[in-house]
């Protein structure tokens, strides 16, 4: 009889996203008159086109592969140099990273949990809290943590408390971690990190012989000029730090998938003998045995984001995104709740009104404002109390989410 992997019995319930669709189905059946007036800003997915230049360079991809003088088939696992070296000089410029320290993948998603395969068990796992669930989920299924307790924490993983106090920044711990991941802007709070915090945690890092698994997902949000983009951008971290990056949201990449991964060469681990081995080596190793490369054309149109005309649309859907979020704060704020986040990040994040928990929330803006929501106990014991609203919509869909929301409670 074939076994299977045990680890993934401990498993909380459902993925939180496909928890939401099914809540949102059984209602939508239970309630087709209202079913239509269903607004979703659960989900962090991106709702307007393609920018103009990506689209052009995939047309031209495509063309290409259709005729037999510019047909490719296998391309390089770890990417075209073309894509690698424009990351580099459009977003590390000055920072020391190397075009063969970029590899391209499907989506940063894969890369958060994938990049598990190349360390060992008996870790020490640190994690902030709230969190994006795939960090916790993946270690579960790989065997770092025990079993869950009622309020879905695992036993084995080190949390990282973030709530208002410390502005959903967790500070350094007094234990000992081996890998922590971060995770600025912040999904699901929006918080972000002062070059200070971050300087704090490569410290931390380069003392304890640790490697920070930095998520810059949502980087090109971020507002402030005095909020570092990279992890790179501090001293040390080229010693101690990975970076995962996404065309998701940026370039409305969610359907397309493309994303990246930068693993300095410097950046080592123990071999458990007292040897020190890249990651960079392991990664491409692994990279180049499970994945054969992102699509010749998405990697035309990802290379396009680069350009001038593509530079300036992005440009655009940020404005857009961050000129949604700002509206769903000041909503919220008029509601008379406590808002964070919607600031250098597309997500609000907001206190429940008092006497309701977050799914309770996300139930009553659900039956009676027909607006999806994301409940923060999803993302962590520390998310109690607290729901996130995604600011990924049309702006007509969003004024039309204040309206209701208002109207719900104000």
């Amino acid at each position: 009889m074939a076994t299977i992997n045990a680890n993934f019995l401990k498993l909380k319930a459902g993925y939180l996203f496909p928890e939401i669709a099914r809540r949102v189905r059984a209602y939508s059946e239970a309630n087709p008159a209202q079913a239509s007036r269903i607004i979703r800003c659960g989900i962090g997915d991106v709702t307007e086109p393609l920018p103009a230049a990506a689209v052009e360079a995939m047309r031209a991809g495509v063309e290409e592969l259709g005729r037999r003088e510019t047909f490719k088939g296998y391309g390089p696992e770890q990417g075209y140099e073309f894509l690698r070296q424009a990351i580099v000089e459009h977003q590390f410029a000055g920072l020391g990273i190397s075009a063969d320290e970029v590899f391209i993948s499907d989506g940063s998603k894969c890369d958060t949990g994938n990049i598990l395969d190349i360390f060992g068990q008996g870790n020490i796992i640190a994690i902030t809290d709230p969190v994006y669930p795939v960090y916790v989920d993946t270690n579960v299924m790989a065997g770092n943590t025990g079993d869950a307790d009622a309020k879905g924490t695992y036993a084995g993983l080190l949390y990282l408390p973030c709530h208002p106090a410390n502005g959903f920044v967790a500070a350094v711990p007094n234990e000992h971690a081996d890998l922590i991941y971060l995770c600025f802007p912040n999904n699901p709070t929006g918080a972000v990190a002062s070059r200070a915090q971050l300087e704090a945690w490569v410290a931390y890092a380069r003392e304890h012989d640790a490697i920070l698994l930095f998520d810059a997902a949502y980087e090109a949000f971020i507002q402030d000029p005095a909020i570092p983009h990279s992890i790179f951008e501090i001293e040390g971290a080229h010693e101690c730090a990975i970076e995962f990056r996404s065309f998701s949201k940026n370039g409305g990449f969610t359907g397309v998938r493309c994303g990246y991964v930068i693993i300095p060469k410097s950046v080592t681990g123990s071999d458990g003998m007292g040897g020190r081995v890249p990651l960079n080596q392991l990664w491409s190793r692994r990279h180049s045995t499970k994945f054969n490369g992102a699509s010749y054309p998405v990697q035309k149109a990802a290379a396009a984001i680069f350009s001038e005309a593509g530079k300036a649309q992005v440009a655009g859907l940020i404005d857009h995104y961050m000129g949604n979020a700002k509206l769903l704060r000041e909503a919220c704020t008029a509601a008379g709740l406590s808002v964070f986040g919607g600031v250098d990040a597309p997500y609000v994040w907001v206190a429940c009104p008092a006497g309701l928990s977050s799914w309770d929330m996300f139930d009553k803006m659900l039956s009676e404002a027909q607006v999806v929501i994301t409940p923060g106990s999803g993302f962590g014991s520390a998310g109690e109390g607290f729901f996130r609203i995604s600011a990924f919509n049309s702006r007509s869909n969003v004024e039309e989410v204040c309206r209701r929301l208002l109207a719900l409670l104000g």
